[in-house]
């Protein structure tokens, strides 16, 4: 299945005439759509410890918020089941997060889904990254309004617009898709019982990338320079902060130094570092070196959904690590299927028996 043209655009009409400036409505952009997971798969994953999910449900003006892993039950009125990164876990979420492969796969983050009630909904909020939400099943109204700085309801447990007032209102039934740039209020409730796919773009933050950055440059190594302070004499006010140290402090953080290389082996890690929650699974019956070396010669290997591949220049980044120049991966990166060569045979056998690509299976 393919992405109808986004209301009649191609990817580059769509970036360039709504990308971050307003959003698109396309009906029809997915004909056939039923989503990417049943109800019972859902509720299953909403069960695991490395999943996820909340529970939100609305009673009058009030709201409540259960974060997983939740017990299984049935949603009520005014209720709605969140899953997030369900592309980690089924490959139907994950061939939807594909299709919009016309942006980088540094800015594709997840497929969270939603089942809502008939009432249910997150309430009026915004998301500072873009969103596309493709409905699935059912028919969810959207009220949109324009992006602007947003008051937060006080003491409620989500990130409540205060005094939301819509601009517009849409309507999205099964096939739909939406997209919402960084900034803009929304608010979606279920009419029926409704499915919605939300495909979430990463979006990181000047604080975040500092403060990760940061860590980056302490587990490389910052300078080693231990207080000293001879010939101390008596202190005539007790709370000032000597001189000296202070002299010492910034003596020492000026010896931190970073480059174009240290940014780029960061941001190579930092984004392809796996969620804390994500687990791989080992092969249960490992093909010893031997034999996958013979398979991998006409079998194509597949990264697994949780691995996270990414290039630059001619470096590769998997799942956190940093690897040197390695073309013979670009299209595996690209594509995540590649047949690759036996150069690389070692490798890959270290990555197969961690769980990070498999072997494609025979049809």
């Amino acid at each position: 299945m393919k992405i109808r043209a986004l209301g009649g655009l191609n990817a580059q009409e769509f970036l360039r005439r709504h990308w971050q400036k307003r959003p698109l409505l396309v009906r029809g952009a997915l004909p056939g759509f039923r989503g990417v997971a049943s109800r019972e798969q859902l509720l299953r994953l909403a069960a695991r410890p490395d999943v996820e999910s909340r529970l939100i449900r609305r009673s009058g003006a009030r709201w409540s918020v259960v974060h997983g892993p939740l017990a299984r039950t049935a949603l009520q009125h005014h209720s709605t089941l969140l899953v997030q990164g369900v592309n980690l876990h089924l490959a139907a979420a994950d061939r939807l997060l594909r299709m919009f492969s016309f942006l980088p796969q540094a800015r594709l983050d997840d497929v969270m889904v939603s089942w809502a009630a008939p009432g249910g909904g997150a309430g009026p909020h915004f998301d500072s990254y873009d969103v596309f939400l493709v409905q699935a099943a059912g028919r969810r109204v959207w009220r949109l309004q324009r992006a602007r700085r947003w008051r937060l309801v006080e003491g409620a447990p989500l990130k409540l617009i205060e005094g939301f007032a819509p601009d517009e209102e849409i309507l999205a039934e099964p096939g739909d898709l939406l997209y919402l740039p960084p900034g803009w209020g929304h608010d979606g409730v279920a009419l029926d019982d409704c499915l919605t796919c939300s495909v979430g773009l990463r979006t990181p933050q000047g604080e975040e990338l500092a403060a990760a950055f940061l860590d980056f440059l302490h587990e490389r190594g910052l300078p080693r320079a231990g207080y000293r302070d001879p010939g101390l004499r008596p202190a005539r006010r007790s709370a000032e902060i000597p001189r000296r140290m202070l002299q010492h402090a910034a003596a020492t953080l000026g010896r931190i130094r970073w480059g174009r290389g240290d940014v780029e082996s960061f941001l190579g890690r930092y984004l392809t570092t796996p969620k804390p929650h994500v687990v791989f699974a080992p092969p249960a019956r490992p093909l010893g070196r031997a034999a996958f070396r013979r398979r991998m010669r006409r079998t194509p290997v597949v990264l697994d959904l949780r691995t996270q591949m990414l290039t630059l220049g001619a470096r590769l980044f998997c799942n956190g690590e940093a690897f040197g120049p390695a073309p013979l991966l670009r299209e595996l990166a690209d594509r995540r299927r590649a047949l690759v060569g036996p150069a690389l045979a070692d490798l890959l056998y270290g990555w197969y028996l961690s769980g990070t690509l498999h072997l494609e299976r025979s049809p």
